[in-house]
């Protein structure tokens, strides 16, 4: 499963309950919702199993996998690329699974690096 690194509140912490699928570690990325408007989230907080009730962050700064050929901006909205499980810029075509304008880049992140820092952005995403 693919992890984020805490960097700084931002908007946040804005947390909800969550319940697993499976089991999560933390800084785990998770999907919280499942029809339409959807957040990307990271686990602050262990679950051994699925049907656990754990705490997600939706609106942190955190440092992302970054879609190596994926050219990213400051200021530009990033999508989730759930094949790769990393973020990726916003000129991609989201595939099934995908989520559109998870977040804001904070820093430049160009062709090859393989991490981007992330404002997240709660609810207003649409997962494909």
């Amino acid at each position: 499963m693919a992890t984020a690194t805490y960097m700084k509140d931002g908007m946040g912490p804005l947390t909800v309950n969550y319940t697993t699928a499976a089991a999560v570690a933390i800084d785990d990325i998770v999907v919280v919702g499942t029809n339409g408007a959807v957040s990307l989230g990271v686990a602050r907080e262990v679950a051994a199993a699925s049907a656990e009730t754990i705490t997600v962050d939706i609106g942190g700064c955190y440092t992302f996998p970054k879609v190596s050929a994926g050219v990213i901006k400051a200021g530009e909205t990033v999508d989730w690329d759930a094949a790769s499980s990393a973020i990726d810029d916003n000129l991609s075509t989201l595939a099934t699974g995908d989520i559109g304008d998870v977040g804001v880049a904070l820093a430049d992140a160009g062709s090859g690096v393989l991490f981007v820092q992330v404002q997240l952005k709660p609810g207003n995403t649409a997962k494909t």
